[in-house]
């Protein structure tokens, strides 16, 4: 197979059909059907949402929310140790394969998500998990190898667009699959065959992705002992760059407190709508929280592309502070929400600015990087610092909640978060600066 050269086209749509592969795990496992499956898993087979797991007992929400926590500590633990490993040996695509794989064998394994082997359910449902997360650490990695810096912005929105577009018909798909039985066990029996389909959906088309993208940028090296420790030393001297590169240190500082509270708001989302808003009968709540879903993601395409546009003619810093800004009010206006007209119309919103956000996010953090083979080691630091961030945030939401007693308060409270990132964000260097 010929390599196709930096910057090309076929290579760039290669690299962000990825997205097309793999969005669909997010949506439709993490945010849609399978928060739906599990609900009605517990009312049909206990009437209660209590499960004993680890010789404890758990409310059902409270275990899931412990297995993503563990699941996201994993992954930022790991992924510096693996992507220092495939710098080095050069072959970054194998390990970006076996999380994909991972996560579509786990997806698959959903199907026989059952309480009376909560452990083995638990495990399909890490799985999938680490999978996602794992493989994106290497995907993003490759932005820098297969684009130049002036195209890093508009194929990273690609790329979200893309990820948008599949996941959403796949969505649509299985809801009708879902939609059309007239009885509640012939739901959940389609529910569990949606499970399947994400993992044949993304392992089957992440195949074009791995046939055309690059084996690695650097020079391979044979497995031995002495690997990961290699891979830690690496890590170690692109600690030290970071901090000697004041424009990179600064953001990803920024970066680590604005994305907290916006990862922590789309995986809390669901449950806001659920509880806080006034839907009225169970089918109503749950077509509602879907629409909302679908008019995120669809949104989402469009925001992803007007970011991209405006980040090209105002910049990618002061960019990303409007959308902070815009995040900020978001959260202001969600503590005020009742209605389903208000989460319908804060979904368009939240659609608007979290594509921009995230590919925005990307792009500007693979500009930043200073000139080296070594993406995936950074591109680690930036993985671990979104993955900290994100159990952090849960973790703090979840306080509030708590003592509280009201998720009002808890999204009310991640405006602090928004608005100390945008104070950092104003201080990132217009250029690259040495410490030193």
């Amino acid at each position: 197979m010929k390599q196709l050269q930096k910057g090309s086209k076929k290579l760039l749509n290669a690299w962000a059909f990825y997205d097309w592969a793999n969005s669909v795990y997010t949506l439709t496992v993490t945010s849609s059907i399978f928060p739906i499956f599990y609900s009605a898993l517990f009312i049909s087979q206990t009437g209660e949402k209590i499960v004993y797991a680890f010789g404890m007992e758990f409310k059902s929400t409270a275990l899931i929310t412990y297995v993503t926590a563990f699941t996201f500590l994993v992954v930022s633990f790991t992924s510096p140790i693996l992507s220092g490993i495939a710098d080095y040996i050069g072959n970054k695509k194998n390990f970006m394969k076996f999380f994909c794989y991972v996560g579509g064998a786990g997806c698959i394994g959903l199907y026989w998500f059952e309480l009376e082997h909560i452990h083995i359910s638990l495990l399909f449902y890490f799985m999938g998990l680490i999978g996602y997360w794992g493989s994106l650490v290497f995907y993003n990695s490759y932005l820098p190898d297969i684009a130049f810096p002036e195209q890093q912005d508009r194929v990273s929105a690609r790329g979200f667009s893309m990820g948008y577009i599949g996941s959403v018909l796949l969505l649509i798909l299985n809801l009708f699959m879902v939609m059309g039985q007239d009885d509640g066990a012939a739901k959940m029996e389609m529910m569990r065959y949606s499970f399947v389909t994400v993992g044949l959906w993304w392992i089957l088309f992440s195949q074009y992705t791995f046939y055309w993208l690059p084996k690695g940028t650097s020079s391979g090296h044979k497995v031995t002992k002495a690997v990961v420790f290699n891979g830690l030393k690496e890590l170690r001297l692109v600690w030290h760059q970071l901090k000697e590169d004041l424009r990179l240190k600064r953001y990803l500082g920024a970066f680590f407190v604005f994305s907290m509270a916006v990862q922590t708001i789309m995986l809390v989302a669901v449950y806001f709508g659920e509880e806080e808003i006034a839907w009225g009968t169970a089918d109503d709540k749950t077509q509602g929280l879907i629409v909302s879903i679908l008019v995120i993601q669809l949104v989402a395409i469009v925001g992803a592309i007007l970011t991209a546009r405006a980040s090209e003619k105002f910049g990618n810093i002061s960019t990303l502070i409007v959308v902070n800004f815009i995040w900020m009010s978001l959260c202001v206006y969600a503590y005020f929400m009742e209605t389903p007209l208000h989460f319908y119309i804060a979904a368009g919103l939240v659609g608007l600015v979290m594509g921009g956000i995230q590919s925005l996010a990307r792009s500007t953090y693979s500009k930043f990087l200073p000139d080296t083979e070594d993406t995936t080691s950074y591109f680690s630091f930036f993985d671990v610092a979104e993955k900290v961030g994100i159990v952090i945030g849960m973790a703090i939401f979840a306080t509030i909640d708590q003592v509280t007693g009201s998720m009002r308060n808890a999204i009310l409270f991640l405006v602090t978060f928004f608005l100390v990132g945008i104070i950092l964000l104003f201080r990132v260097p217009k250029t690259s600066t040495n410490t030193n």
